[in-house]
């Protein structure tokens, strides 16, 4: 049994074939890629995956809750940490260019418990990070909703009991103050409620996951031309507020740089460590990077260019917007779905360039969330073609070639999370399921070097016991700075999924049975 459950995938037969890429008549093919994306191509896809909730959601939540205008740091650790994995990354995606990343890379070194592992965590980072970008894009709609009132005299501002989301995670303390009407309705730990917050549901989040969720069982596909008009459109708003905000900076708002610590992960030196964990979200789009390998013109150039170029274009802007956020208003204003625009309200100076910032966002976070669902519908197909999931979920649509089934589970689920779920929590999740992929990929890459040395490398990872081992330091030291909090929901999201394996997955695994 233990010889089965890590079983590896051979390498020279890839066992995934992406929906678009097989036959009308629907038959099974290895298809092969146009070799066709530049290292600007590369890096526009980059930076158009990277940029988004975490710039314009996560950014305000990790400063006001934990490292305060300490919140660079929080960023540069993180950057170090996805620079790593993003070159072990490049290596794999070389080799195997195929539907499921680091489920697929996994699956090859590891073995088929550990991708599977790996595959339930990659479905909480994707699907979780659609629910979060989708409650930060209904609270910018809102904003929108409001600024066109302003203009327009008409109400058009939705009420908060159908824009927020109606649960929330509260600690010992704050249960004790409690608002009329509120509830606690699950207990995780001493110190982890589960409360209601007398609103109804998020609507705008549930709205926009459904029509996207339709876009993508539609088969819509973005192509790197309508990429780059929208990585052009996010680039010009964050420029547009740096330039534009940088008068109204107050150095005041800066000190304490690190405030000073109010407990575990809330500032102080735990609290820039924690909010790394957090801001770790935002680098989260480095999958689309790797897994966009097959199609590189040059990937043995072009893919250490596109993931380190973009990596590094992000980790600027990120720092850049950090100081200027925490510089024109207080950290501790910046906890909301749209602390961009809340910090913008508190300067009427500024009101013509908290519209743009609005908008701007909903642009930027719509791409994100088409995105993130595409992602999470591969994993499931991915999953399903290797048996683990019912064979239904890795059927194609036989007119419009998508993985309808797997499109509609994963628009569900995230369309749930994301009218009942709060973003911090959301985002935190996703970090943790980051985080752990990322850490499997470093140490695989690793293994695979030694274990199949004669496989060729379009691309190899210079220095690799330093960039693997680091990596995977870094990425679980980050892991296991989560809150406690976290750690009830972590397990008992590994739990289902190990259920479901020893249900059904290990039984039905085709690879289990072509070795039997």
């Amino acid at each position: 049994m233990l010889k089965n459950l890590f079983a590896t995938h051979p390498i020279q037969a890839s066992p995934h074939v992406d929906a678009g890429e097989l036959p009308h008549d629907g038959l099974q093919g290895e298809a092969s890629l146009k070799r066709v994306l530049t290292a600007r191509h590369l890096i526009m896809l980059g930076i158009g995956a990277v940029i988004g909730a975490g710039i314009f959601v996560i950014t305000g939540q990790a400063a006001a809750e934990h490292a305060g205008p300490a919140l660079v740091i929080s960023f540069i650790v993180a950057g170090i940490a996805c620079a790593f994995a993003g070159l072990c990354y490049a290596e794999f995606a070389a080799m195997i260019p195929v539907s499921g990343s680091a489920y697929a890379y996994s699956y090859a070194t590891l073995g088929e418990i550990v991708a599977w592992f790996i595959g339930w965590n990659l479905v909480l980072e994707y699907l979780f990070a659609v629910a979060t970008v989708a409650a930060g894009w209904s609270g910018y709609f809102n904003e929108c909703l409001s600024i066109l009132s302003h203009w327009t005299g008409l109400s058009l501002s939705l009420p908060d009991n159908l824009a927020s989301a109606p649960l929330a995670f509260m600690d010992g303390s704050q249960v004790e103050h409690l608002k009329a009407g509120q509830h606690v309705i699950a207990r995780f730990s001493e110190h982890f409620f589960l409360v209601t917050t007398n609103t109804i549901v998020n609507l705008p989040a549930i709205l926009i996951v459904t029509a996207l969720t339709m876009l993508c069982y539609r088969g819509i596909t973005q192509s790197t031309f309508v990429n780059s008009i929208i990585v052009a459109i996010k680039v010009v708003v964050i420029l547009l507020f740096l330039v534009f905000a940088f008068r109204f900076i107050n150095p005041a708002n800066w000190h304490p740089f690190v405030p000073p610590a109010e407990g575990p992960g809330r500032f102080g030196t735990s609290g820039i460590f924690r909010a790394a964990v957090l801001v770790f979200f935002s680098y989260v789009g480095f999958d689309a990077v790797s897994t966009a390998a097959g199609e590189a013109k040059n990937p043995q150039r072009d893919m250490p260019i596109g993931i380190l170029g973009s990596l590094l274009i992000c980790t600027l802007l990120y720092i850049a917007m950090a100081l200027t956020l925490t510089g024109i208003a207080p950290y501790q204003m910046l906890g909301t779905p749209e602390p961009v625009a809340t910090a913008l309200s508190i300067h009427p100076e500024l009101n013509w360039l908290k519209a743009i910032v609005s908008f701007g966002a909903l642009a930027g976070l719509s791409s994100v969330i088409l995105v993130m669902l595409l992602g999470t519908s591969r994993i499931f197909f991915s999953m399903a073609k290797d048996g683990l999931l019912p064979p239904t979920i890795s059927r194609v649509h036989a007119r419009h070639r998508t993985p309808h089934i797997a499109t509609v589970i994963a628009g569900v689920a995230a369309l749930v999370l994301a009218g009942l779920f709060p973003v911090s929590i959301l985002g935190e999740l996703v970090s943790m399921g980051t985080l752990l992929a990322f850490t499997t990929v470093c140490i695989g890459v690793l293994i695979l070097r030694y274990t199949r040395p004669e496989l060729p490398r379009t691309f190899r990872v210079p220095g690799i016991w330093v960039v693997s081992v680091l990596g995977s330091v870094i990425c679980l030291y980050l892991f296991w700075q989560s809150f406690s909090a976290n750690w009830p929901l972590m397990l008992g999201w590994t739990t289902i999924g190990m259920l479901i394996y020893a249900v059904y997955g290990y039984s039905h695994s085709k690879l289990r049975k072509q070795n039997s």
